[in-house]
């Protein structure tokens, strides 16, 4: 028996401060909501983003006093409506920031956390460098948000590339893997697509990633397309270059279906280490 469920994506510009990201969600997210979603989902630093050389340098506040976080969560009571926030900057200790995501019950209170795991430090070119872990500091510890409509294994951006991390929760229950995003332009070019549908196909659940578009206050680009991506690997939503809503009915039961078809997380096997 289907297990349909509506989704979105909200496909947001990186802001400057919490005020101007407020003011580019919640319209978004007052659209999909009329538009039937049950569960929504934002980018990485959906809170605000800047750019400070090879640093992030995103806006942030204690968790307990984090204006964004709060009126998404005044949001999420209002309108009855799971939110998966991708990630907004928390204050850490030593003036450090912590890249933490976080599930919204439909009450508005915090179902569930999650840092990113693996933090964004690599060179492009000898002029486009990134140091996330220059203010930033890891988690260590994987996440599924157990909600009512669905089981969802948070991750957040650079994590995309290390599949292990996608097998892991799956093999956890899972059934939708979100990667909420604020992928660089080059590499999202080169690699966004075939690495979403990649771990959409691995693990034979939806990959959902909603992403960043556009200019980063400060220097760089995000690239957007934020992605809806079936157990098979079709992409059911692309929301190209622009701010909007990326929207999706998704049947659950594929997950099964699928995992009849090619039961790969049931094949794993150990094998010798050469």
């Amino acid at each position: 028996m289907p297990r349909p469920l509506d989704i979105a994506c909200l496909q947001l510009r990186p802001m400057p401060d919490m005020d101007a990201a407020l003011a580019e969600a919640l319209p978004l997210a007052e659209k999909a909501v009329a538009g039937g979603a049950q569960m929504l989902f934002l980018p990485e630093y959906c809170g605000g983003l800047k750019a400070d050389g090879a640093a992030v340098a995103p806006p942030s506040a204690p968790e307990g006093d984090h204006p964004f976080l709060q009126q998404m969560q005044a949001f999420a009571a209002q309108h009855h409506v799971w939110t998966h926030l991708g990630s907004v900057a928390v204050d850490g200790p030593e003036g450090r920031i912590i890249n933490r995501g976080f599930m919204l019950a439909p009450d508005g209170a915090i179902a569930g956390r999650y840092d990113k795991i693996h933090l964004f430090d690599i060179q492009l070119s000898d002029d486009e460098v990134y140091r996330e872990s220059d203010r930033v500091d890891p988690g260590n510890c994987a996440v599924i948000h157990d909600t009512a409509l669905a089981r969802v294994g948070h991750t957040i951006c650079y994590d995309l590339r290390f599949a292990h991390l996608f097998r892991s929760l799956a093999q956890g229950g899972a059934e939708i893997l979100a990667c909420p995003a604020a992928f660089t332009a080059k590499t999202g070019a080169a690699h966004w697509h075939v690495l979403n549908r990649a771990r959409a196909i691995e693990t034979t659940r939806f990959a959902v990633s909603a992403a960043m578009t556009g200019p980063i206050p400060g220097g760089g680009e995000t690239y957007g397309h934020s992605l809806i991506v079936d157990p098979w690997g079709e992409v059911l939503a692309d929301g190209g270059e622009g701010p909007g809503v990326v929207a999706a009915r998704i049947d659950l039961d594929r997950i099964a279906e699928t995992e009849g078809r090619i039961p790969s997380l049931m094949n794993d096997a150990d094998f010798a280490r050469v």
